[in-house]
């Protein structure tokens, strides 16, 4: 299947290999390439494999909103043009996956966005992917967030504006959130969408990205403190609780227990760490049946340890939003 009335709009920053396999899988169909600011000759792979190139401004300063917003700039306004496909330049299409998308929105006028099934390319090359690979899976239905590989509706695109450029992390479900709140809905396929190419194999990899999520999903609260378009809330909230509240209780424990010289107050740290203890065990008998026992320990575990680092990318957006300051790039992964 090709239509004249779909385009690509691929987004990337020093993908390398992941990149030609990324515009491979688009072949057929009219494909924009936006750079920002590779020092690998990206953009040079995205014109020989016959992509229309953005380079974004260095001056502006990168961001994947910036690099969505510039695709959809270029091509949004087009009247020809009926749906969009959003794609990092780590990700790989299903073969018939656009054809998927289109027919979905073209049997449902109502529909602003569908995406279809997420899996990593390689999910055994490393803990840190096999946990990507949990974290895409979804059940098909309404949906109240997309992530950066969807099916735009260009029509609801001109209703509800572009993505935020200046967010670093959370902008696909912030700009859901919107159209959502303009009265466009969004919805899950069962059919495969696409595969992630993550290249996340080390422990800093995996904490600088859960630093990433933390700072998504304060943002994303701060600009919708109304929960009834989504859950940032919550996840808000486990993170301050589990990171914030449960160590702070066990430190203020063993401290009391050293100043007074009364280890009654080691109760609390040990009243902290069974708690811990309990959630790992809630989430290892719950995921066990899918996973197996040792498998669904190791996502517990992560569960757990994850919400230090997002903890610590919660702070530094209100660091930053205090001083005014615009945040940095939270880059993690490998070249």
């Amino acid at each position: 299947m090709s239509r004249s009335d779909i385009a690509v709009i691929v987004i990337g920053r020093n993908e390398g290999e992941r990149l030609d396999r990324c515009l491979r899988s688009t072949a057929g169909w009219r494909t924009l390439y936006v750079d920002s600011g590779s020092s690998d000759g990206s953009a040079e792979r995205a014109r020989a494999a016959g992509a229309e190139v953005i380079e974004l401004d260095p001056g502006d300063g990168f961001s994947a909103a910036r690099g969505r917003n510039a695709g959809l700039d270029r091509v949004a306004t087009e009247p020809a043009l009926a749906y969009l496909q959003m794609l990092d330049g780590d990700c790989t299409l299903d073969p018939d996956w656009i054809a998927s998308g289109a027919v979905a929105l073209d049997a449902d006028p109502a529909l602003g966005a569908v995406f279809g099934a997420l899996s990593e390319r390689e999910p055994d090359a490393s803990i840190y992917t096999w946990l990507l690979d949990v974290e895409w899976a979804a059940a098909a239905g309404p949906a109240r967030v997309f992530g950066g590989n969807v099916m735009l509706r260009a029509q609801a695109v001109r209703a509800t504006g572009g993505f935020r450029p200046a967010m670093i992390a959370g902008e696909d479900p912030e700009y859901a959130a919107r159209m959502r709140a303009a009265g466009w809905q969004i919805m899950r396929l069962p059919e495969p969408m696409a595969t992630h190419e993550a290249s996340l194999l080390r422990f800093g990899q995996w904490w600088r990205r859960s630093m990433r999520a933390g700072h998504a999903f304060a943002e994303l609260t701060s600009l919708h403190p109304d929960a009834a378009l989504h859950d940032f809330a919550r996840s808000r909230c486990r993170i301050l609780f589990w990171a914030g509240i449960v160590p702070i209780a066990a430190l203020t424990g063993l401290l009391l227990s050293a100043l007074l010289l009364d280890h009654r107050w080691l109760a609390f740290p040990a009243a902290m760490l069974l708690l811990v203890s309990a959630q790992i065990a809630r989430i290892t008998l719950r995921e066990r049946h899918q996973y197996g026992m040792a498998r669904a320990l190791v996502l517990a575990l992560f569960l757990a340890i994850g919400k230090y680092p997002e903890m610590i990318g919660l702070i530094r957006f209100h660091i930053d939003k205090s001083r005014n300051r615009r945040p940095k790039l939270i880059e993690y992964k490998a070249s």
